[in-house]
């Protein structure tokens, strides 16, 4: 039998190549108008429902005195945005680490950022008396950024230097410490141990507009960094040896990688609290989508964790009305069915 001339495989390639843009400009769309959607859904339900009429006019013709239009433009907006940033965030944070580490379960903790960012919180509180979202934001972020550089600089020793292994290993050892840290200092600090809680669950509430004002020029960076990165993730997917072969700086491009995550992950930590199951799950819903390519994935997962993310802010506004569910636990509520449905899916798939 005679083998395939040479151009037969990539002849093959381009239809797939193809059908996965295809697939993704749609998908694209279709989670934008989702965006919208869920956005409106978030400006009208709460305690109470506000008509969409009511919701417009409090946007663009707000009246003096309006309870409505107050709940509209002092509450909602703020909150509605900060879950769209966030979100963008911790998905696209979700795909990069699993692009990185070649990991189908990394998420942005892997890297010890969640745990980072909770230390930082922890001394906050405890140490400095800190007791408002504002106030953790820069001890967040800088936790998160301290552990990538310790977990990231510790992976690298070696003659092998960065490998996957090494760095969710490092990453598992890094967050095992903090952890450890922590619950000594809540087991003794009954205080600290009230304030973290509420930052800890992850919330949309509360958080006042100027956070995310704060912390958008390094999610604008991050995603900038993230949507470029994906011919490199798709390199790195190939194996670090096939990489370099196809002419890609490895070690450059997983720092770079690591940078992003860390710009994206401190911003939405700092924003929303450790919602780990946002960058876990949304990956692998668009994997799921259009395949393995990054390119896709990463845009994808920058359109598909806001959609999740206030989606579950407003579930967890109507299940428990007047009161509400924080969205860190209506997302792992959600997410994990999700998530065991994909991997079953991909099982069934491979056999």
């Amino acid at each position: 039998m005679l083998d395939p001339s040479p151009g037969a495989a990539p002849a093959a390639a381009a239809p797939r190549r193809n059908r996965a843009g295809f697939r993704g400009v749609v998908a694209a769309v279709a989670l934008l108008a989702m965006i919208l959607v869920v956005a409106l859904l978030s400006l009208m339900w709460g305690a109470r429902e506000i008509a969409p009429g009511d919701v417009w006019d409090a946007l663009v013709a707000p009246v003096a005195g309006n309870n409505d239009h107050l709940v509209v433009r002092d509450l909602r907006v703020p909150r509605t945005l900060i879950g769209l940033v966030g979100g963008a965030a911790l998905g696209a944070a979700g795909a990069l680490m699993q692009g990185v580490t070649r990991n189908p379960i990394a998420d942005p903790g892997l890297l010890g950022i969640n745990s980072g960012a909770s230390l930082a919180v922890i001394g906050a509180i405890a140490g400095l008396g800190v007791g408002s979202v504002a106030g953790y934001l820069w001890f967040a972020f800088a936790g998160a950024a301290l552990a990538a550089v310790v977990v990231y600089g510790a992976a690298s020793l070696g003659w092998e230097g960065v490998t996957p292994v090494k760095l969710a290993l490092v990453g598992a050892a890094f967050t095992a410490t903090a952890t450890s840290m922590i619950t000594v200092v809540l087991l003794t600090d009954r205080r600290t141990l009230d304030e973290y809680r509420f930052w800890q669950v992850g919330s949309l509430a509360n958080r006042p507009l100027d956070v995310l004002t704060t912390v958008l020029p390094f999610v604008v960076v991050g995603l900038v960094m993230a949507l470029a990165a994906g011919r490199v993730l798709n390199a790195l997917a190939l194996g670090d040896d096939v990489a370099r072969g196809l002419g890609q700086d490895v070690v450059r491009g997983r720092l770079l990688v690591v940078v992003a995550v860390v710009l994206l992950c401190g911003s939405a930590v700092s924003l929303v609290g450790p919602i780990a199951f946002v960058g876990l799950v949304v990956p692998h819903v668009a994997r799921a989508i259009v395949g393995p390519d990054y390119r896709w994935i990463v845009l994808l997962s920058v359109l598909l964790g806001p959609v999740m993310l206030l989606l579950a802010d407003v579930v967890g506004r109507l299940v428990a009305r007047p009161s509400e569910v924080e969205a860190g636990l209506v997302v792992a509520v959600i997410g994990a069915p999700v998530l065991i449905a994909l991997v079953r899916r991909s099982k069934g798939m491979a056999a």
